[in-house]
């Protein structure tokens, strides 16, 4: 089989070969421009029943191999009939269809997430989901009720989907995202009495304009004025531009003119591409352009009734006879044409493709695929054609040739034909690089996927590289095709928490909706599908069935999800705020207890609030600690409903040392003695009393002494008294509240050294027997340095102590003496560790012969 076999290919891929005689000379390549060269291909017969074909009907279809609605006109007129509006998929398969009960529509359009606008004329736009439920409405003016909207515009731009709309004063007014409406009044138009010949929106350098023609004048509207413009190279022979198309992405514009002239240029009208003539004066029905990005031959399709005209920058022609009333949708590479029974894809036959198919080709991609079939014949001419390759030194050119031509293609078997080809010429190649004919194998089985007939999402290559794989993911599951959205995620081995996670969320989120089936039916079916599926909160899908009006659902949606954080603010949005409590505290966290119980104390009442709390043992006592510091009135209640009367007392007791005044102190403590004694603890009472006792002391000195001692500890309030030398009250306080012996001994003793008062220091030696002993007399003149007044207790210190006592005031003789006459090894050791090189050595050596005669006893 010869490379002249490939005949039949060309004609289907690129154009039919009997309407090259047709075309005349303008047809072939002429002034240096490449050759023009378009192919037609059919993507689904529809599925839709439409006897009528689309006449009579809106249509709006979505870029990007999107959904396709139809308002369809009552057949029979009447006040009572109403439109159909019907979504369909770009197969013709139906996916809602509902009668149109609003207002008259302008404009059908779809957003970029795929939402149907219907512009009504009162400048409402009401927005549906694919599947016809009604989401949101929003206005776009209120001049418009009364002026009404003349026609309007769906646009796409990068701040996202835009409306644009004439109203009835020949205004146009311009939001250029839906999702954050910010309408802008464009300038008026000087002169313009009536609705423009044709109008389209622009979208460049960050700026969104209208380009309008009145007559053979061009206007562009932005946000401060209006500019008069004139494309370059314009024809005279023109009058009034009748049609304006802009390319996908802005790019270009063509204007079309009532002496049949079609202008094509970049948008800003400076640099022209070519001006032809169609030799057609009838207004076309719609014009778009067919540009494939890094082309270099540019077209615009223009579409009459029956009739279709691809014109190329070159003056190129190529005309396509219609069957039926048709659509243009333009796309980012390509324009789809629907009509009542087909749909098919116009695009410019891509350079490799071209290469490869094209009659008598010599291009490497060519004879490597003219290999591959001899090789499957098991004929020697594939030997032939690889040695012709390898001598051209192109076999890795032929393999990517066909691995890229393979891309574009939307036959499986042609797919496969050209990859098989190319997996033939890889196998003699030494380093071969996969990476290619890998992604393009892996990007074509989810394109065929997509494409099916079930699915109808006809997506290009580019426009699927252009899309991203994750907004093709969410495309499937907005329309709930969730299987085949978790068999693309797994083969694409896409990130499980981007991926199979996020679908099963939306599937789920989808059938808590479902209100035929019981809660506990919807409830098992989701926790057996979601299982413990890494990234996927239960509390999101109980949020949906919450939204949806199914509480008890939610309820159980709940159950299944282990992070208490996610449910406690769900159950108190849904009012359950008994089981926000109890799964609060059963996590353990006390801030998110916290959270629950300022929720309650905000939305019930005082009784019942503290009754709830009542039934949770820790809540109560957490939120008793926030009285504490926060609410101590509360805390209070909290201890009167429950008839506390001990921890009241300890409230009156706290409460009184924040008091001020004495009087109201002493109230303070007085309700807390009498608490106390309600509580039966006798101790506390007590204590209570005494120190109401203590305070009428203090206050007493304070008016008598004039001595600040109020608030005073008991051991501070005498501390002060022999400080200041008041000893009478002193001994009164101290046998008032039996003060034990040594305490009283010890503070008066510190006291007495404090101001240095050695002389009453001695007397009180004197009065009594000490019960501290001596050595803390001795111990604490040492400690303010008076070694003569702690010579005078060294006598009265006992035996025991004595030797620490005459070390003490510095006598190393004397404690050597009562050590050796003691006979204390532990003693003698003492009295050696203190002595110096300067020590008698005498008193060392009979230390060291009394340690050493003890030691043997």
């Amino acid at each position: 089989m010869s490379c002249r076999s490939y005949a039949s290919y060309y004609h289907y891929y690129l154009r039919p070969v009997a309407m090259l005689s047709e075309l005349g000379p303008d047809s072939r390549s002429h002034d240096g421009c490449v050759f023009f060269s378009h192919r037609k291909i059919e993507l689904y017969e529809m599925g839709w029943n439409l006897k009528e074909g689309l006449r009579n009907c809106q249509i709006a279809a979505a870029p990007y191999g999107g959904p396709i609605a139809l308002l369809k006109e009552p057949q029979r007129s009447s006040p009572s009939a109403r439109p159909q509006l019907e979504i369909y998929t770009s197969s013709g398969s139906p996916m809602a269809s509902f009668m149109w009960k609003s207002g008259v529509v302008k404009q059908l359009g779809w957003t970029i997430s795929d939402d149907l606008l219907c512009v009504q004329e009162d400048g409402t736009v009401l927005v549906y989901d694919l599947f016809g439920s009604f989401k949101r409405h929003f206005s776009m003016g209120n001049e418009l009720v009364q002026s009404h909207v003349l026609e309007a515009k769906i646009f796409h731009s990068p701040y996202g989907t835009g409306i644009a709309v004439l109203s009835g004063a020949y205004r146009f007014i311009l939001a250029t995202n839906i999702e954050d409406i910010k309408l802008r009044r464009l300038p008026e138009v000087p002169g313009l009495q009536g609705v423009p010949s044709c109008w389209t929106v622009l979208s460049q350098d960050r700026q969104t304009k209208v380009l309008l023609a009145t007559g053979a004048d061009l206007y562009i509207l932005d946000n401060t004025a209006c500019t008069p413009v004139s494309p370059s190279g314009f024809s005279p022979q023109a009058t009034n531009i009748i049609q304006v198309a802009g390319s996908f992405s802005y790019k270009y514009l063509a204007l079309f003119t009532d002496s049949g002239h079609v202008w094509m240029g970049s948008a800003n009208l400076k640099e022209k591409l070519c001006e032809v003539d169609t030799k057609m004066r009838t207004p076309p029905t719609q014009m778009a352009w067919c540009w494939r990005p890094k082309s270099q031959q540019p077209s615009v399709v223009i579409m009459w009734e029956k009739y279709l005209l691809v014109v190329g920058p070159c003056k190129d022609t190529i005309q396509y006879n219609l069957d039926n009333e048709s659509v243009l949708v333009p796309e980012l590479d390509s324009v789809r044409i629907i009509s009542g029974t087909h749909h098919e894809l116009l695009q410019e036959v891509p350079v490799v493709s071209e290469e490869i198919f094209k009659i008598a080709s010599m291009a490497p991609g060519a004879l490597l695929l003219e290999a591959h079939k001899e090789y499957e014949k098991e004929s020697q001419k594939a030997d032939e054609y690889l040695r012709e390759i390898k001598e051209q030194d192109g076999l890795g050119e032929a393999v990517k040739q066909c691995v890229e031509a393979a891309g574009y293609e939307h036959e499986p078997e042609t797919q496969k034909m050209l990859l098989r080809a190319a997996s033939f010429g890889k196998c003699f190649l030494s380093n071969f690089r996969p990476e290619q004919f890998v992604s393009t194998c892996r990007d074509l089985r989810v394109l065929n996927a997509v494409r099916d007939y079930t699915v109808g999402i006809p997506l290009t290559l580019q426009q699927y590289k252009q899309m991203t794989v994750q907004v093709l993911i969410d495309r499937l599951v907005y329309r709930k095709l969730y299987p085949l959205a978790i068999e693309i995620c797994r083969y694409l081995k896409i990130p499980e928490y981007q991926g199979v996670s996020r679908v099963l969320k939306h599937w789920a989120c989808c059938k808590v909706q479902q209100k035929e089936e019981a809660d506990e039916v919807i409830a098992r079916m989701v926790s057996l599908k979601l299982g413990e599926t890494a990234g996927i909160s239960y509390s999101d899908i109980a949020a949906r069935a919450y939204e949806c009006g199914r509480t008890e659902l939610a309820i159980k949606l709940l159950e299944f999800e282990p992070r208490s954080g996610e449910q406690v603010p769900l159950l108190l949005k849904m009012k359950r705020s008994q089981l926000a409590l109890s799964k609060a505290i059963e996590s353990g966290d006390t801030d998110l207890v916290y959270t629950v119980v300022t929720y309650l104390k905000n939305e019930m009442n005082r009784g019942d609030f503290f009754m709830t709390l009542r039934n949770q043992p820790i809540a109560l006592s957490l939120y008793r600690q926030f009285c504490k510091h926060q609410e101590q009135d509360t805390l209070k209640d909290l201890y009167n409903q429950d008839d506390d009367h001990q921890e009241l007392g300890n409230f009156y007791v706290r409460a009184s040392y924040q008091e001020g005044r004495l009087d109201t102190r002493m109230s303070c403590l007085q309700n807390a003695m009498d608490e106390y004694n309600k509580a039966k603890n006798e101790f506390n009472a007590k204590a209570t009393e005494e120190e109401m006792r203590l305070l009428r002391f203090q206050r007493r000195l304070e008016e008598e002494k004039g001595e600040r001692m109020v608030g005073c500890s008991l051991q501070d309030t005498l501390h002060c008294l022999l400080i200041v030398g008041l000893h009478k009250q002193a001994e009164q306080l101290y046998k008032d509240f039996r003060v034990p012996d040594k305490r009283y001994w010890w503070l008066k003793l510190n006291a007495l050294a404090e101001k240095e008062d050695w002389e009453e220091m001695e007397k009180f030696s004197k009065t009594k027997k000490s019960p501290i002993g001596y050595l803390p007399f001795v111990d604490v003149c040492i400690k303010h340095h008076n070694k003569y007044e702690a010579r005078k207790y060294v006598s009265k210190v006992t035996p025991e102590q004595k030797v620490k006592a005459h070390i003490a005031v510095g006598d190393l003789e004397g404690a050597a003496e009562v050590a050796i006459e003691r006979r204390n090894e532990g003693e003698i050791s003492l009295v050696l560790s203190h002595c110096t090189a300067t020590t008698d050595r005498t008193i060392v050596d009979r230390l060291n012969r009394t340690r050493a005669t003890a030691g043997k006893k």
